[in-house]
C-alpha cells in the first residue's frame, strides 16, 4: 500500500487513516471489555468501577467508527509521509522506546545519560566534551531536584544502588 508522489514514495494517507481507525478502536474495545469485567452497574453505593470507563470506551469506538468511514469514504491517494521522513522519525522513536523500557532495569539515572548522550552525538553532532558534560549533568541535576529538594523517588537500577543512592 505505497502511493507514489513524482519520484518520492511512502506509506498512503488513506492506509494510515484506517489502521489508526482500527488502532483506536480495539485499544476502546479493550477498555469495554475491562469495564464489563468490573462492572458497569449501579451498586448501594453508587456506579461501580467500571461505569465511567465504560462509556469512554463507547466514544472511543463510536470515534473510530467516524474516523474509520471517513477515511474509507475519502480516497484521493495523497501521500502520508516518504520513507525517508518516515526514517527520520523513526531515529527519534526507537531510541525513546529503548529508553523507557530499559529504564526498569538500569534505573533512570543511568537511562538517561545513554539517551541523552545518545541524541546529543549521533543525531545533534554536538562535541564529545559537550556531550559528555549534558549527559551527566542533567541526571545528576534531576537527581539533586526531585531526590534531595522534593524528596520524590525516582526510578533506580543497580548502578545508583551499588553507589547508595
Amino acid at each position: 500500500m505505497t502511493e507514489q508522489s513524482g519520484s518520492e514514495s511512502g506509506p498512503a494517507h488513506k492506509t494510515l487513516e484506517i489502521g489508526m481507525a482500527l488502532l483506536i478502536g480495539a485499544f476502546g474495545l479493550v477498555v469495554i471489555f475491562g469495564s464489563l469485567k468490573a462492572g458497569i452497574n449501579w451498586g448501594a453505593e453508587g456506579p461501580r468501577a467500571g461505569f465511567f470507563p465504560f462509556y469512554v470506551g463507547a466514544i472511543i469506538v463510536g470515534a473510530s467508527v467516524i474516523n474509520l468511514w471517513s477515511a474509507r469514504r475519502d480516497g484521493d491517494g495523497r501521500l502520508f509521509a516518504t520513507w525517508g521522513q518516515l526514517r527520520q522519525v523513526m531515529s527519534v522513536v526507537v531510541p525513546t522506546a529503548i529508553y523507557v523500557g530499559s529504564m526498569p532495569f538500569i534505573g533512570l539515572y543511568v537511562a538517561s545519560m545513554v539517551f541523552i548522550g545518545w541524541f546529543m552525538r549521533w543525531l545533534g553532532g554536538y562535541r564529545w566534551l559537550t556531550t559528555i558534560a549534558v549527559a551527566i549533568g542533567m541526571p545528576v541535576l534531576t537527581y539533586l531536584v526531585f531526590e534531595r529538594w522534593f524528596l520524590v523517588p525516582l526510578p533506580k537500577g543497580p548502578f545508583e544502588e551499588w553507589l547508595g543512592l
